[in-house]
């Protein structure tokens, strides 16, 4: 149920592969949730500014079930370390979008959590 979504003006990691799976273990561990359910949407090469500048850049939106608000700090800086490792993006310019659906707003496997 957790779904990273990165959004970003750099091209892909030379090692793809390796950085989404670095990725989606970073988030299941970070939010304690089976990383069967975790996943990673990685969108690059976008045309995106932040701040009127092209600098290298990421959007995330980070939506996972019962999301603890009072860690969104401590995932904040987790995601904005991991875009630094995989993508070279600097934290400050990093966006993060946090939110927490109700499990009857989720659906999977032709059902809801």
């Amino acid at each position: 149920m957790p779904l990273l979504s990165i959004h970003t003006n750099q091209p892909a990691p030379a090692d793809q592969d390796r950085a989404l799976r670095e990725i989606s273990a970073a988030v299941a561990e970070m939010l304690g949730k089976p990383e069967r359910y975790v996943m990673v949407s990685l969108a690059t090469g976008r045309a995106m500014l932040f701040g009127g500048d092209d600098a290298p850049l990421a959007y995330l939106e980070l939506k996972s079930i019962g999301l603890p608000e009072e860690r969104s700090h401590e995932f904040s800086a987790a995601l904005c370390r991991l875009m630094q490792a995989h993508l070279d993006i600097a934290p400050e310019r990093v966006y993060v979008e946090f939110s927490g659906p109700a499990r009857h707003l989720w659906g999977w496997n032709q059902t809801t959590f």
